[in-house]
């Protein structure tokens, strides 16, 4: 299983938010290349960054510190946040990102989201956050009618290789992943989920490692240090070699 530490940025600032509400932000730093550079220097592959004015607006907005993250030599970065259209994504690609997220735009405009899938493949990704247990959008202030699991299938039928599930109600709150929903979602064949919200323990990753989860996102566990990066990367290498 693939760890990717979280990189939240608004206003070009590393930011975390509470169960995703943009008025309970905690700022964490201010230079988001440094902080990529720190999870590099700890043992990471991957990286999680999102572009939360983006996410909100539907526009790009932190274009120039997503770029210097992108300059951090050893990892591979997937982006998301406010990105609705073919240009922006290759924007994206073409700075160095590795995968590019569809969260808004997957639930709002389903034939284009196919029609990336087809054109990308691997290089796309579809953020899938729900509330409830619905998939919600528009910086998750607003939620649907569609069961998440339902999403994702038929992001699977449609072409998509890889979903980034968060469930709201965890996320920020360090009290333990949706790991029911996981087990749920690891059953769609074809498809790398990716968990993200809540996860806090190491415990807790190396059972959604078990489950057959492809990939899972820390985020404020990893400031506020209840979890140690370089740790888990380590006791997560060796369970893998058992």
């Amino acid at each position: 299983m693939e760890l990717l530490p979280a990189i939240d940025l608004r206003g070009g600032k590393v930011v975390r938010l509470y169960q995703g509400d943009y008025d309970q932000m905690t700022v964490y730093g201010t230079d988001p290349a440094a902080q990529a550079r720190a999870f590099a220097q700890a043992g990471a592959r991957q990286l999680h960054v999102v572009d939360l004015d983006g996410a909100k607006t539907g526009e790009p907005a932190n274009v120039e510190a997503i770029g210097a993250i992108l300059q951090v030599s050893g990892l591979s970065v997937e982006v998301g946040g406010g990105i609705r259209t073919e240009q922006t994504i290759r924007q994206y690609l073409e700075l160095g990102a590795e995968r590019v997220i569809l969260g808004t735009a997957a639930v709002q405009n389903f034939t284009f989201t196919a029609s990336m899938a087809k054109t990308y493949g691997t290089h796309l990704a579809v953020g899938v956050d729900a509330r409830d247990g619905f998939a919600a959008v528009n910086g998750w202030l607003e939620q649907t009618r569609e069961r998440g699991e339902d999403l994702c299938r038929r992001l699977r039928d449609a072409g998509v290789k890889t979903v980034i599930y968060t469930d709201i109600s965890r996320d920020g709150a360090q009290q333990g992943a949706n790991l029911a929903a996981y087990r749920q979602l690891c059953g769609i064949a074809g498809l790398h989920i990716i968990a993200s919200g809540g996860i806090s323990g190491e415990d807790e990753l190396a059972e959604l490692a078990n489950m057959g989860v492809w990939g899972a996102i820390l985020g404020k566990a990893l400031y506020t240090g209840k979890l140690d990066l370089s740790r888990v990367l380590t006791r997560l290498e060796k369970e893998a070699r058992r």
